[in-house]
């Protein structure tokens, strides 16, 4: 069974700006990325940040409302990284695929966007 056979949840092609950080590392800075695909599990996003397959990940973005069925909103995730697309080129991002453990709706989230 691929991967595709195994998702449950509808991903949406939907470019939503994120913020994440591993948190397996304390001395981890957030950095800034950008959706390729969303799901209510899980989410798929380029970046040039290494991250290992199980890396434990703490995301915040804006659930779109196509998939929360509802006006969109702010969320916090914990997250696990299940699939790393290696790109070969030198400086070009990796594809990273997300599981989402567990997320909370932020109200204050919002606050930290304008930042």
């Amino acid at each position: 069974m691929n991967s595709r056979e195994r998702r449950i949840d509808t991903r949406v092609n939907v470019r939503v700006p994120l913020r994440f950080r591993a948190l397996n590392n304390p001395g981890a800075t957030e950095q800034t990325a950008q959706s390729k695909n969303v799901s209510q599990r899980g989410l798929y996003f380029l970046t040039d940040v290494p991250l290992k397959i199980g890396t434990p990940v703490e995301l915040w973005l804006r659930m779109p409302q196509e998939l929360s069925g509802r006006m969109a909103s702010d969320v916090k995730c914990v997250a696990r990284v299940v699939h790393i697309k290696q790109s070969s080129a030198p400086g070009s991002l990796s594809g990273i695929g997300l599981h989402i453990e567990r997320y909370e709706a932020k109200a204050s989230v919002r606050e930290r966007w304008a930042s």
